[in-house]
């Protein structure tokens, strides 16, 4: 796949010297910047999800009036990280 480019971004000469101090060795601007906005859209994607998600909860509970109590979710929640937890620590077979 062909790359492309994006705009130009004009920041403060401050801020490209403190950019420039935390750079990994071998690491240039362009990396950097390029790791950073695609961090940005995953974490806007996560975001949109997440709304989504909510709203159409927010949605369901309209529609039908059907709620569950904050106890009962968090025990629910609780109990899958339990389980989680449990599988990551038994050893494998």
């Amino acid at each position: 796949m062909k790359s492309c480019t994006l705009p130009a971004v004009r920041v403060e000469p401050e801020l490209r010297a403190e950019l420039e101090s935390v750079l990994g060795k071998g690491e240039t601007i362009s990396t950097f910047v390029a790791d950073a906005v695609r961090r940005a859209v995953d974490s806007r994607r996560v975001q949109t999800h997440f709304r989504a998600r909510g709203e159409a909860a927010w949605q369901d509970y309209l529609r039908t009036g059907v709620s569950h109590p904050v106890d009962e979710v968090f025990d629910r929640l609780q109990a899958r990280i339990d389980a989680r937890r449990r599988e990551l620590q038994s050893p494998s077979t």
